[in-house]
């Protein structure tokens, strides 16, 4: 019913007028009692051959939602109802900001992805703890943290240290994100510096405070073999605990999409379909890098159960949707779930 009748009327606005009235929708109906709980019977798969202990947290099964669907945690209780068992807030910057200005959310179905532009727009780190603060589920939450787009890459580091200690009560476990096309010039703080500096402030932030908490890097599908390889080196120096593969990628290589169309949508970041085989290859690559000693979140591309169980056969420990959220509906998590337990 989804992709037959739900999916076409929703496509008939723009992606971002759809995501806030989808959102505004659940919430509504959510309102009304037992229907999360019959959504939750619906859509949840529980199943002790799905749980994972994943950097030290016990993950109910291993299909989380990427970050940026709820960038301010408005809504992260309500989605725990469609099955995920962890979902990414943010990104969060130190200070509210509005991001890029609109249109800047696109979608090709034709090659079933999205481009964006969206530049990290969010209430502020500390609007985003304060809504955390009033209430959790028993879903693990991550915090996406990055710069505000004002400061510039030689004082980031006090952007991503300010976001941490905001949030560092309220999120299981961390993702400094570092590779979004959308920010001017981010893309620069995964060269082996910039990143260094990043990582050892937040590891020295860490070692003085009463509870350990992981934190892991999300990199750009874009990175050569030896700008991996910088990261992996970094990451080992400063004690992280996970990386996440991958962010959007800015190449427009093999689309379906008419050219034309693609050019006049201009700047923003690729997801969905056509990043899933570069994705894969690179938690591949990282998974065999470092024995396989190093967790993996798996995320770009994945439209259906194949596509995660491939990421997890590649080395992935655990895996993220959003694209495919958007394009194949609320069962998809159970799909993959299901999957999982056949194989």
């Amino acid at each position: 019913m989804y992709k037959g009748i739900i999916r076409p009327l929703l496509f008939l606005m723009g992606p971002e007028t759809v995501h806030q009235l989808v959102v505004a929708l659940i919430k509504f109906f959510f309102a009304i009692p037992l229907v999360k709980q019959l959504v939750r019977a619906i859509y949840t798969t529980r199943d002790a051959r799905l749980r994972r202990e994943v950097f030290g947290l016990a993950f109910e099964n291993p299909v989380g939602l990427a970050a940026g669907f709820d960038k301010n945690a408005s809504f992260y209780r309500q989605f725990a109802a469609f099955g995920f068992s962890f979902v990414e807030v943010g990104t969060a910057t130190p200070v509210g900001q509005p991001g890029n200005a609109r249109p800047r959310s696109f979608r090709l179905p034709a090659d079933k992805a999205l481009i964006n532009r969206m530049g990290f727009n969010n209430r502020g780190a500390r609007a985003i703890a304060e809504r955390l603060s009033k209430g959790r589920t028993n879903m693990i939450i991550g915090g996406n943290i990055g710069k505000n787009t004002s400061t510039p890459n030689e004082l980031a580091v006090e952007d991503y240290a300010d976001a941490f200690l905001a949030l560092y009560d309220h999120v299981d476990y961390f993702v400094v994100n570092v590779s979004c096309p959308n920010i001017s010039d981010l893309s620069h703080l995964q060269d082996r510096e910039q990143l260094a500096g990043i990582l050892s402030r937040l590891s020295t932030i860490r070692a003085g405070l009463v509870r350990k908490k992981p934190i892991l890097v999300k990199i750009s599908p874009d990175l050569n073999w030896g700008q991996i390889d910088d990261v992996l080196d970094l990451m080992e120096e400063f004690g992280m605990d996970g990386i996440v593969a991958t962010n959007t990628t800015i190449t427009r290589e093999g689309l379906l999409t008419e050219s034309e169309k693609v050019e006049k949508i201009g700047q923003g970041g690729l997801s969905g379909k056509p990043i899933r085989a570069r994705s894969t290859e690179i938690i591949g690559y990282i998974y065999q890098k470092t024995a396989g000693k190093l967790p993996i979140i798996g995320v770009g591309g994945i439209m259906n159960p194949e596509d995660a169980v491939e990421k997890l056969t590649a080395g992935a420990s655990l895996v993220q949707v959003y694209t495919g959220f958007v394009y194949e509906g609320p069962g998809l998590v159970k799909k993959i779930n299901k999957a999982l337990l056949r194989n």
